[in-house]
């Protein structure tokens, strides 16, 4: 069994974690601000579109106001509507944002300007490793005030941003003037059941400055529904059912969360002070039934499972900035803390049936499994900056620091026990035991992992310099970056400390023409890097990781790299439409891929190796070949005013995705990259009526991804989200909204295989498994009111 991280987890610890990493200054014109009034935020008079951003390299902008008439209730359901944005997830969830369709890690989530560290843990199989993966599905969007998707690098960012950066801008005190209150219900079409939204925020002038205080509070519940098949061989080549598998799996939880900002002139410069707070309290309950042969029928059952985690956690964050004038220029410093704590337990009971000749309902074997994950973490962050005129150029310059310290323990236990005939019938999810019938139970006792009770030090320091001009039709931005990176682990299950570092320059350039009043041309290149994740540094051994094959990390893996070029061009449509197209590569040095390092591995049949006789292996990490990635981006938002229609917008973007690497097995795609991503719809404004209504259409294409025992091609169904409003008074609008009304499916095809040269061959000699995982539609109904 290997131990799994929830999303709750890597969520709320990455959140907390970005704000600390807070804004880079805000650029103003003397005491000159743009503050929306919360009648103006509430109230949308007329369709928004896609911003046109002013930055040098390739930005796209996106107000909340694009997203709040389909009232998303995280980033991660807004960021569903924006381009090459693709997820992985469980239908009706958006975690860990894949930009251009690569794994989470290659794309570099920002707070307000700044990089917000990962979860510091792999997610699912090797392959997947997410040190940089960031999971967006707690953030409440009401937090946000624009997303910002940069698709090339710049040297005042960290540079690990392979695939591009997602900028989540937060609003701060000078965001909002006076309030409002947002309360809605929500109802989960799946199980019939309600669930409820309740926020508010005000903005204003206090104590001297301003303030913004918020608090918001969503019930999250998700009810699938999951069928799989198993069969020997793939069906479709002859082989036959083994077995059929029916499972539900529901995932039920509130998430709390408040925010503050401060904004006042301190002497000569202004102070920034900011704070967050998240409490995530969440359930995940698996209930499956497995039956022989595919006759789902009680003589039939195999196993009755229940799995369940129970999931709380409490994170917080408290930031300063203090922006002043200092020799001739403007000087910036940032401080930083985070804590956030995790705790997880998790149990899953198993009964076995038809181990002998006796049918259901009597029981043969039963197990119990307990599962332990606890994170304590802190991070301290720093930046001191300076920004000043040279030569009719801007010049920026400084030095980024950041501490974090994580303790980690991953444990587990089993009581397992062959039941006498004639026990009672068993109930696999009671946990108060024990059973009659002659079972003797005790409850396991847990233990660490190898490798699971460990401390992790990264201290990071990276001086920069960036310079930004123009001339003429032309923009111009030049950078450089220096990251060094220290990182040591400690583990306590096999008493070493492994130490790793390296040190990386990072060149940036970007250039852009304005052809015409409305028309723009844009070049980019840059460099960007990817670290190893822990798993792959750690020297603990993990035995039967891969299949049958053991695997172990390598402390001496340096990080990836990574050429990357934008060529892009956007016209704008009028007063507010814009239409762009994006051609993308990445050229990706030192590939981190695992291999077969030829030593024997524990579950080998009898310790000869390639003798046929049950071969098993040792895998490891390593820096291998070279990897491409490229594709091409479209996209279109904008009004139909040139065919008399000024109050019907429509927007579009497709995404072509593609990539190549070598492994072991042959040719593929980066893992599990989706082809194509697509989001069409359009908004219709009945002013007349004080309504409107919307639609959008969402389809991902199939996704392939490849590891040692395990190839996997992951399809969705089409996604279709709807809106209507109505806006009764200045200040009252009303919204009725329903999300996967096409009730979309999420299949997954799985070729497993024991020993390599089966997979080699793509002769399957475990199972081939098809699954499939629906969960209903969503609707709301949420009503805002300004005050």
């Amino acid at each position: 069994m290997r131990i799994r991280m929830s999303k709750a987890a890597l969520l709320s610890a990455a959140m907390v974690l970005g704000a600390a990493a807070q804004a880079q200054a805000q650029e103003a014109s003397g005491d000159e601000r743009n503050v929306t009034t919360a009648e103006d935020l509430v109230i949308q008079g007329e369709i928004i579109y896609r911003n046109r951003a002013e930055a040098t390299p390739p930005v796209l902008e996106y107000g909340l106001d694009y997203f709040q008439r389909f009232e998303p209730l995280t980033v991660g359901d807004a960021l569903r509507r924006t381009p090459s944005v693709a997820f992985l997830s469980d239908i009706n969830e958006s975690d860990g944002v894949r930009l251009r369709g690569l794994d989470p890690a290659y794309t570099q989530i920002l707070i307000n300007g700044e990089q917000v560290p990962g979860s510091g843990a792999d997610s699912g199989a090797f392959g997947n490793g997410a040190d940089g993966a960031f999971f967006v599905d707690r953030i409440p969007a009401e937090l946000i005030e624009r997303v910002e998707i940069v698709r090339s690098q710049s040297a005042n960012r960290s540079g690990d941003a392979l695939a591009g950066a997602v900028n989540i801008v937060l609003r701060d005190s000078y965001s909002l003037d006076g309030g409002y209150v947002r309360a809605g219900v929500l109802h989960f079409e799946n199980d019939s059941r309600w669930g409820e939204v309740l926020g508010a925020v005000w903005g204003g002038e206090a104590l001297g400055g301003r303030v913004l205080v918020g608090f918001n509070m969503i019930d999250r519940h998700n009810a699938k529904d999951k069928f799989s098949q198993r069969f020997d061989d793939n069906p479709a080549l002859g082989g036959t059912l083994d077995n059929t598998e029916i499972q539900t799996d529901v995932r039920d939880g509130t998430d709390y969360s408040a925010n503050f900002s401060y904004i006042v002139d301190a002497g000569p410069g202004e102070l920034t002070l900011e704070g967050f707070l998240v409490q995530t309290d969440r359930y995940e309950d698996e209930d499956s039934i497995e039956y022989d042969l595919g006759v789902v029928a009680n003589p039939n059952i195999l196993t009755v499972n229940s799995n369940d985690v129970d999931i709380n956690q409490t994170s917080y964050a408290l930031n300063g900035r203090y922006n002043f004038p200092m020799a001739g220029g403007e000087t910036r410093l940032r401080l930083g803390y985070a804590h956030f704590e995790t705790e997880e337990d998790e149990f899953e009971n198993e009964i076995e049936y038809l181990r002998d000749a006796v049918v259901f309902p009597e029981a043969d074997r039963f197990t119990r499994d307990l599962i332990a994950y606890e994170v304590d973490d802190n991070e301290f962050s720093a930046r001191l900056a300076h920004e000043r005129e040279v030569g009719g150029a801007d010049l920026q310059f400084g030095l980024d620091y950041q501490r974090k310290e994580r303790d980690i323990f991953a444990g587990e236990g089993r009581f397992r026990n062959n039941i006498l005939a004639g026990s009672a019938v068993l109930d696999a999810s009671n946990t108060t035991l024990p059973y009659t019938g002659g079972v003797v139970f005790s409850e396991p006792t847990i233990t660490a992992n190898p490798g699971g009770d460990n401390t992790i030090e990264r201290t990071r320091l990276d001086p920069y310099a960036q310079l930004n001009g123009s001339v003429g039709a032309w923009s111009w931005e030049a950078g450089l970056r220096y990251e060094t990176t220290d990182v040591e682990i400690e583990d306590r299950t096999t008493a070493t400390t492994t130490e790793n570092d390296y040190t990386t320059w990072l060149p940036s350039a970007h250039l852009r023409l304005d052809v015409t009043e409305n028309d723009r041309l844009s070049f980019s290149i840059a460099r960007t890097i990817r670290n190893p994740s822990f798993n792959f540094l750690s020297p603990a051994l993990l035995e039967t990781q891969l299949g049958d094959n053991d695997f172990i990390g390598n402390p001496d893996l340096n990080p990836e790299t990574a050429w990357g070029l934008d060529v892009g061009y956007e016209r704008r449509l009028g007063r507010t439409g814009v239409i762009g197209l994006n051609f993308f590569y990445r050229d990706v040095s030192d590939l981190i891929e695992i291999f077969n390092t030829g030593l024997i591995g524990s579950e080998d049949g009898d310790g000869i190796l390639n003798n046929g006789i049950d071969d098993a292996f040792l895998y490891s990490a390593r820096n291998t070949g070279d990897g491409e990635v490229w594709g091409v981006e479209f996209d279109l938002s904008a009004p139909l005013t040139f065919i008399g229609m000024e109050n019907t917008g429509v927007f579009l973007n497709y995404s072509w995705l593609d990539s190549s690497v070598d492994d072991d097995f042959g040719s593929r795609r980066f893992n599990s990259q989706a082809e194509s991503v697509l989001n069409v719809g359009f908004i219709q404004d009945l002013p007349t009526w004080r309504s409107s209504f919307g639609v959008t259409y969402s389809q991902q294409g199939d996704a392939f991804g490849r590891v040692v025992g395990e190839e996997i091609v992951t399809s969705y169904g089409a996604n279709l989200e709807a809106f209507v409003e109505h806006r009764f008074t200045e200040r009252f609008v009303l919204r009725l909204t329903g999300s996967n009304l096409l009730d979309e499916s999420k299949d997954e095809e799985f070729e497993k295989y024991v020993y390599f040269d089966s997979q080699a061959a793509q002769s399957i000699d475990d199972e081939y498994e098809l699954e499939t995982e629906t969960s209903g539609p969503v609707f709301q109904l949420i009503g805002r009111y300004a005050f």
